[in-house]
């Protein structure tokens, strides 16, 4: 078994994404300790931003495709494949000015590819990425998922529950941490109540 552990954080060792989704992978090794994990840290290791030169994946390769084409279509080879080496997937997801750091939306950027992830048919799109389990680590600096106010602002979990849906993944757990910059009390009970929803949901994947 095969788990990408994904990282976008840009807050370092401060950040609270980070630290949860650590919590998931120790606790999914302790069940399944023969899982190779593999690693990616976007914060870090950042794929540039879809561009006109990455629009060449999906074009049959030629002698005419550029350099810059090459290295584009290197890069998103590279990401899809690790992508879909893997069984389970877990992503720290940062809630930034409502909706996923930019370096994970370039990440996302590279896995939708036609006839990789998903297919066109005359029924409408198709995933091809089945069989996988999306565990997305969401932190938020202040509530939104108790209101209808809330929800309509944020466009972090509705996103990612979108597109890797769209990718054909039906089993997406859910971790959030609310309200985490409303002070000492508020962090400490969204910490506990986050640690609580992976013990649960761990226990859930390996039932």
């Amino acid at each position: 078994m095969k788990l990408l552990h994904v990282d976008s954080s840009i807050n370092g060792a401060a950040s609270v994404s980070r630290g949860l989704t650590r919590q998931v992978v120790e606790q999914w090794l302790a069940g399944h300790p023969d899982t190779e994990v593999e690693y990616l840290d976007l914060a870090v290791d950042t794929p540039t931003h879809f561009s006109a030169d990455a629009l060449g994946i999906r074009r049959p390769n030629s002698d005419n495709i550029s350099e810059a084409e090459q290295r584009e279509n290197a890069l998103s080879e590279t990401l899809v494949s690790q992508f879909l080496a893997a069984d389970v997937i877990v992503v720290g997801a940062p809630l930034y000015n409502f909706s996923i750091p930019s370096q994970l939306k370039a990440w996302i950027d590279r896995l939708a590819q036609a006839g990789r992830t998903f297919r066109y048919t005359e029924n409408g799109p198709e995933g091809l990425a089945t069989g996988k389990t999306v565990i997305a680590v969401l932190s938020r600096g202040g509530v939104y998922s108790t209101s209808e106010a809330g929800q309509a602002m944020e466009h972090q979990e509705s996103y990612l529950k979108t597109v890797f849906g769209f990718f054909g993944i039906t089993d997406i757990r859910i971790v959030r941490a609310e309200g985490t910059d409303l002070g000492a009390d508020s962090r400490e009970s969204a910490l506990r109540n986050a640690a609580e929803e992976i013990s649960a949901l761990t226990e859930a994947v390996a039932a």
